[in-house]
């Protein structure tokens, strides 16, 4: 289970990034975390991910708290970020060098093979579409079976095909080892294609607003009422996120600064 337990985040400058989310997300579990710009999303996946520090609170992976980056979480960003250097199969065995090398060898193809890229292990990244090198950059952070991926965006530049295909192949490499799955996108028909639960949050601070649990049996139909239920919810709750802020109280004057209220 990954546990986040009263998190906050404060930046050096007095910025309050995130203010006490808590949240539990099960096993073999996937949440898309949806919201405007600025309810600190990002940050939440690099705290998770152990590449910052939370100014309060925890997160821990079955009791194990995250304080630096963990072989338990892997991470897929927007960029596939491949070594340019290494072939593809060399890229998703990369994070594999304490097994012996046919063992590794076996792993890399295998991963292709999920992604639709059966065959292209001796090519260099250059020569993949983004597509495809975004398929080699969801392998790779699944091929050393983390318990939890995290996934940054990671379709948010492909055009509308890619992306669907990309989300049935995710799914696939998912089935096969169930990991605990958390994905930040802007995309709510994404979210509701590959998400059991939506957390819609809330900027100024970052907070969580509602969560949305989304029924519908995979694969999902987008024309099916289920589907449509969870995305109309989801988009009321994103509206009502954006109009509601945290209502500050100002202190009253103290009575010498009574002539300065004007």
């Amino acid at each position: 289970m990954l546990s986040l337990n009263s998190v906050s985040k404060t930046y050096a400058d007095g910025t309050e990034a995130l203010r006490d989310i808590r949240l539990d997300i099960e096993q073999g579990e996937i949440v898309a975390l949806v919201g405007g710009s600025g309810c600190g999303k990002t940050t939440l996946m690099r705290l998770i991910s152990g590449l910052d520090t939370a100014s309060s609170g925890t997160i821990a992976v079955d009791g194990d708290v995250i304080t630096a980056p963990h072989p338990a979480v892997g991470v897929v960003f927007q960029e596939p970020r491949l070594l340019p250097w290494l072939s593809v199969a060399d890229n998703i065995g990369f994070g594999l060098h304490h097994l012996p090398r046919a063992e590794r060898e076996a792993s890399s193809d295998a991963a292709l093979e999920r992604v639709g890229l059966a065959g292209y292990g001796a090519r260099w990244p250059r020569e993949l579409s983004g597509g495809q090198q975004q398929r080699v950059s969801i392998a790779r952070a699944l091929v050393p079976k983390p318990k939890v991926l995290l996934l940054d965006e990671p379709f948010s530049a492909l055009d509308a095909f890619t992306r669907a295909s990309l989300h049935e192949h995710l799914l696939t490499l998912w089935a096969a080892i169930r990991p605990t799955v958390v994905i930040v996108t802007h995309d709510v028909d994404e979210a509701i294609r590959l998400a059991d639960r939506v957390v819609v949050m809330q900027p100024k601070p970052g907070r969580i607003f509602e969560t949305v649990s989304v029924a519908a049996p995979r694969p999902r139909d987008p024309l099916g009422l289920p589907y449509e239920k969870a995305k109309r919810r989801v988009l009321h709750a994103l509206d009502r996120s954006l109009q509601t802020e945290l209502k500050v109280t100002k202190p009253a004057p103290q009575a010498g600064e009574a002539a300065l209220w004007w």
